[in-house]
């Protein structure tokens, strides 16, 4: 996510379009589209993971269920402001338990639940949806749920000005739009919403024309018949929950493809063109793609899209990046803040929401390295810049990797650790030290780690014990000398 601090037609070449119902076949419900993958497809071992409450907010996580594929099948009315959803889930059972557990906004009612095929009773206990089923350690099932409502967005645990809310989100025309760091994915969505808990998607989402829907991943089709327009989305490479993205609306979608060859998609809301200029917009997400990739290595997804949103924030959300529509958030520095995140907090992302700032303060790092680049400062220069409002920071929210829990991503995540990756620099020079920057989110691709895991690493393979450094900016109470 970025910190704001002052600091042509729908549709791609390679969609295919199918011909799914006759006019009049296909209402404001459900489409179902696609197959499923196999339970003992190879391709979902890559989302096996290991399922656990989240400690820094409990509420959400549990140690059964382990994601391993998300169908989910979606129809938006705006009028009535009414979300329908048929979810498929495709998961590990992580050990032996007597319920299945996910997290579900109760603004969402349940109609059916079947797991195998078969119904299954359910019950709802806050936003806990708990589904009866004796269930045993590395068993695979397909859990099917029905399920319709007004979704809300739930309050956000941080004191920013720029979000106050998570996950979907409707606006005074009925159209919708999603950013849900760290726990609002469960507001439209059955979920084990925990960023550990990887899983690849399939989207399905059905609007009334000329609303379209637009997800991450590539989009596999697009139909329209009887005044309803269906896309479906589908992202091969397992996700956390917090960088699925869903919105609806009127959309102009603009495209490239990067010097390296990535397929650039800019979807922005029709009207909106004097305000997000699309096709200055991929010039310069190419050049901040060319820069990252000579810095992190190849791009590691199948396509980079740009989604505009009524927001006043920016979120990295998986192969589609979801920007608000402010000076700020359509800048270079803020494309390039959220293109660094698809290696460091996609590719690799945190176990718990303690190391945020392993996403956030090398994505910030990269950020500044790259406006140093463009700009009469220095690097070093900017950092003496940061380092005077830090102390300030760290003093408010805590230390970055023992923060607050009420005040989530906030300017401790950011900028402690990003003088923190300048001052390792210095130790390891810069050879040793861009190496290991573009080796890390490798050592791990898909999955996860805490801070033990990442502050080993670094130390074994620097071959210097890292730990007093990591230590002194990311858990002590007043900032280290720099």
């Amino acid at each position: 996510m970025s910190l704001g601090l002052s600091a042509c037609t729908a549709g791609g070449p390679d969609a295919e379009v199918e011909v799914l119902a006759q006019p009049g076949e296909v209402g404001l419900a459900p489409v179902a589209l696609g197959e499923l993958p196999a339970l003992d497809d190879p391709a979902l071992d890559a989302s096996v993971s290991r399922p656990r409450r989240d400690p820094i907010y409990p509420g959400v996580g549990h140690p059964v269920v382990d994601a391993l594929h998300y169908d989910l099948d979606l129809a938006w009315d705006p009028e009535e402001r009414l979300l329908t959803g048929r979810e498929t889930l495709l998961l590990r059972v992580a050990r032996d338990s007597e319920r299945l557990v996910l997290d579900l906004s109760p603004a969402l009612e349940v109609s059916g639940v079947r797991l195998d095929g078969e119904q299954r009773p359910f019950d709802r206990r806050g936003q806990d949806l708990r589904v009866d089923a004796e269930v045993s350690t590395d068993d695979r099932h397909v859990l099917e749920i029905d399920y319709a409502g007004s979704p809300e967005p739930v309050a956000a645990p941080t004191t920013r000005g720029d979000f106050s809310t998570n996950g979907w989100t409707v606006t005074d025309d009925g159209d919708t739009w999603t950013m849900q760091e760290p726990t609002g994915a469960y507001s439209w969505y059955a979920v084990d919403d925990q960023p550990a808990d990887k899983a690849t998607y399939d989207i399905t989402i059905s609007v009334p024309s000329p609303r379209v829907g637009v997800a991450n991943g590539q989009m596999i089709s697009r139909t329209e018949s009887d005044g309803v327009t269906t896309t479906r989305w589908s992202m091969e490479q397992p996700a956390s929950s917090y960088l699925v993205t869903v919105a609806t609306g009127e959309y102009a979608l603009s495209e490239a493809v990067s010097s390296s060859g990535v397929p650039l998609s800019y979807w922005v809301p029709v009207g909106e063109e004097d305000r997000v200029d699309a096709d200055a917009g991929l010039a310069e997400a190419d050049r901040g793609l060319t820069w990252l990739e000579e810095k992190l290595g190849p791009y590691p997804f199948d396509a980079l899209g740009f989604l505009f949103v009524d927001s006043e924030s920016g979120m990295e959300t998986q192969t589609m990046i979801t920007l608000g529509m402010t000076e700020y958030t359509t800048s270079t520095p803020v494309l390039v803040h959220e293109i660094a995140h698809h290696w460091w907090g996609d590719l690799i992302g945190p176990t718990t929401w303690r190391d945020l700032w392993m996403n956030e303060g090398m994505a910030m790092y990269l950020q500044g390295a790259w406006m140093a680049s463009e700009e009469a400062y220095t690097l070093q220069q900017l950092m003496d810049y940061w380092a005077q409002d830090e102390p300030q920071m760290r003093a408010e929210a805590g230390p970055a990797a023992d923060y607050d829990p009420a005040t989530f991503g906030e300017g401790n995540a950011y900028y402690s650790g990003a003088l923190m990756w300048h001052e390792i620099r210095g130790l390891l020079g810069d050879r040793e030290f861009w190496r290991l920057v573009r080796e890390w989110p490798q050592s791990m691709p898909y999955g996860s780690s805490d801070y033990d895991g990442i502050v080993g690493w670094w130390s074994r393979e620097s071959g210097r014990d890292l730990a007093p450094v990591f230590d002194a900016w990311l858990l002590g109470e007043t900032s280290p000398q720099r």
